[in-house]
């Protein structure tokens, strides 16, 4: 099996997209086959360093590795202009200076369901030749068999009059020179199958066997965009997900595991993995079922690899105490600084949060609590939750009404990790000045 994934470098790598990719290579290494990355890049103004960077930069955080490029469809056009040239040698091309103005008046002399057909000249663009009889069959693992029947086709153009190829030449003579055996893509693709198979017809060329995805959705059903929130892979990184979960994801959107497990290793989707299950109908990409899934994966890992992505994605160092009393509370690498960044920065001016729990009665519960931190031995989580606890009851109080007032004091807010567990980790010291200032 020889797939290839080809995206066009106008921008981020978008989430459709990276699912197209991560099909191409999960069928590859399945099959043990080889996936080939080619950057179509004939939009010069788009196709600039920067959005080709973007492509590659998405794909290593994904960790799709690819066999072969990448290869720039530009540096083949010296080949697209030579088939080019074949086939107006062999009459399966000519050149034509029709209009759209003339194609319009063609077919409403020989009917709307009838293809243009034009007459060669000297100069013009070029078209290829289709024949009038016969039709071409798109095989697809998808949507099964559907046949164009000729009558009906247009003869397209494939090159401009300047000899420069167009997409469905390039496509066409890219895929059958690097050995492509399945084109995985998406299913706005659908609609040039028909004219690169006439190129590959034309040049006597085997069919490879197509699989065109049926497009993302967002959980409304309307296709996927940005007012369904992150919509590239760099906008999935930056909000904190991690790779493996994308990856997990992703692969079950419109394919799914065959003994409907939802979580599973980038291994086991490998072992799964089958393009001939993959399902006709759009898949809806559901961010809260992702973050949901991401969670899953963050509380499955050991503290030290998590406090060495987090220090990765925040810059910060030292993190691991802090990360062991979040980890049960945080769903994306992005919610734990917001969670737990006042552990080092200090507690987060809330003044709601301020207002409810530090007024007389919270810090009356304060000062009951420094009491008992103070001369507390060992000063230790289980002595802390201990001493703590038996305050309450000696209060008669409700825990939320001991626990709160502390909670906005250490952290400046009422979101945060454990109560006893950020004042073991703080210290006595520590625990005792920001009480303090709170008392101040």
């Amino acid at each position: 099996m020889r797939v290839r994934f080809a995206p066009s470098p106008t921008g981020a790598l978008h989430i459709g997209g990276a699912r197209t990719a991560l099909y191409n290579w999960l069928a590859a290494r399945h099959e043990g086959g080889t996936m080939v990355l080619r950057i179509e890049d004939t939009d010069r103004e788009r196709s600039t360093p920067e959005n080709v960077e973007q492509i590659l930069d998405a794909l290593r955080w994904l960790e799709l590795d690819w066999d072969e490029g990448p290869i720039f469809q530009t540096a083949n056009e010296p080949r697209h202009r030579q088939v080019i040239e074949q086939l107006l040698a062999e009459g399966h091309a000519y050149r034509s200076t029709a209009t759209a103005a003339d194609v319009k008046a063609y077919k409403e002399r020989h009917g709307h369901d009838r293809g243009f057909r034009g007459e060669p000249e000297d100069e013009g663009a070029v078209r290829l030749r289709v024949p009038d009889e016969g039709a071409t069959v798109v095989r697809d693992i998808v949507r099964g068999e559907t046949a164009f029947q000729h009558v009906h086709l247009d003869d397209p153009v494939i090159a401009r009059a300047d000899g420069s190829p167009l997409y469905n030449l390039a496509v066409a003579v890219d895929d059958l020179d690097a050995g492509i055996t399945h084109v995985v893509r998406g299913d706005d693709h659908y609609s040039n199958t028909p004219k690169q198979l006439l190129v590959l017809e034309a040049l006597g060329a085997p069919q490879p066997i197509y699989c065109h995805l049926p497009l993302l959705h967002g959980p409304d059903g309307k296709k996927l965009s940005k007012r369904h929130g992150a919509a590239s892979v760099q906008e999935l990184r930056d909000a904190g997900y991690l790779p493996e979960a994308v990856r997990n994801y992703l692969a079950l959107l419109g394919w799914g595991a065959a003994d409907d497990e939802t979580i599973l290793s980038t291994e086991e989707l490998i072992r799964q993995f089958s393009l001939d299950r993959v399902q006709k109908n759009p898949a809806r990409f559901d961010e809260k079922k992702l973050r949901w899934m991401n969670g899953q994966y963050i509380r499955a890992m050991s503290v030290e690899e998590l406090t060495r992505r987090l220090e990765a994605f925040t810059g910060r160092t030292e993190l691991q105490g802090a990360v062991a009393i979040s980890q049960e509370k945080i769903s994306t690498l992005a919610d734990f600084w917001p969670l737990a960044g006042s552990l080092f920065d200090g507690p987060v001016d809330d003044p709601k949060a301020r207002e409810q729990w530090l007024g007389p009665e919270g810090r009356d519960v304060l000062a009951a609590v420094r009491a008992v931190l103070a001369d507390l031995e060992p000063f230790d989580l289980e002595h802390v939750d201990e001493a703590l606890r038996a305050l309450v009851a000696e209060r008669g109080a409700k825990p939320k009404q001991v626990f709160q007032p502390i909670r906005v004091a250490l952290s400046g807010t009422t979101v945060s990790p454990g109560v006893f567990e950020m004042i073991a980790l703080l210290g006595r010291a520590e625990t005792l000045r920001r009480i303090d200032a709170a008392l101040a």
